[in-house]
């Protein structure tokens, strides 16, 4: 029986978002995933560092993936639901989870990390990642990139022509050089989503807070019925994610630097329709 606007909503709105789990999304709204396999990344890079630090763990669910931790191995948080969860998940493997408002300074000394990760942080401290690193040491990331899910962004708050430009991978690449890190490797791609009811929207606004900030369904009503017709009579909707890959280093003292004209590829467009289907993991 097909269900109701009515019920879909309620359903989604009801529903736990705590965590940075998208299990809720199984069946009902698919994304692909970047070509370079960013857990894969992060698991090999961990396994050859002394001390890492995980910057805006969340839930600590990507962390929690790699198989090979290093000895010292400590990851930030601020919201207090996902610190909850990210202490279950991370203390039996030996990692620090710290509570941190996500604002400089870290609460680490200098030169303290041999790794820095992050994934899809809300906002870089470039001058603070540089500062924990030790020379020589590492940031790896992967970001949310510019105009990410746009098509549902200027669905619900209309053209957003100026807000596009943000997290584009030349400025961030160029606020990284600013703090004195070299550019070692930058990627970006575009990637597909289908949202197959009007549901995986609710319950995926309400939990990535910033696509649409202060959304509640009851406050978008009309657009939210708008969409969910549309759902029903022309299929998934369908928007686009962006994520750039950032690999930048601290140079030892004295290096004279690595790569420090290097640019962003041009935005690609990932991996194939024929390999989309993948879990949903947050813009």
């Amino acid at each position: 029986m097909t269900r109701t606007f009515e019920e879909l909503v309620a359903e989604a709105s009801e529903a736990s978002v705590d965590g940075w789990d998208f299990a809720w999304l199984d069946g009902r709204a698919t994304e692909e995933r970047p070509s370079w396999g960013y857990q894969r990344m992060l698991g090999d890079r961990l396994a050859r560092a002394s001390a890492g630090l995980d910057v805006q763990t969340g839930g600590g669910e990507v962390l929690a993936g790699v198989r090979t931790l290093p000895r010292t191995m400590v990851a930030t948080e601020s919201w207090p639901p996902n610190l909850t969860r990210a202490t279950a998940l991370l203390h039996p493997r030996g990692a620090v989870v710290v509570a941190d408002p996500d604002e400089p300074p870290l609460p680490f000394a200098d030169a303290a990390f041999d790794l820095v990760t992050s994934r899809h942080p809300a906002t870089v401290w470039w001058a603070e990642i540089a500062r924990v690193l030790r020379p020589g040491g590492t940031y790896l990331a992967q970001h949310v990139g510019p105009a990410s899910v746009w098509e549902l962004v200027e669905h619900f708050l209309g053209p957003q022509p100026e807000a596009a430009r943000h997290r584009h991978p030349d400025d961030e690449s160029a606020a990284a050089r600013d703090a004195g890190l070299e550019i070692v490797d930058l990627r970006s791609e575009r990637l597909r989503m289908e949202f197959h009811d009007i549901g995986a929207v609710v319950w995926f606004l309400r939990k990535v807070i910033w696509i649409v900030p202060g959304f509640t369904a009851e406050s978008h009503l009309p657009r939210l019925r708008a969409l969910d017709a549309q759902i029903r009579t022309q299929g998934p909707f369908v928007a686009h994610s962006t994520r750039t890959l950032i690999e930048a280093r601290k140079p030892e003292t004295g290096d004279q630097g690595l790569s420090g004209n290097m640019t962003a590829s041009p935005l690609s467009t990932g991996r194939t329709v024929s390999e989309a289907g993948d879990r949903i993991e947050g813009c």
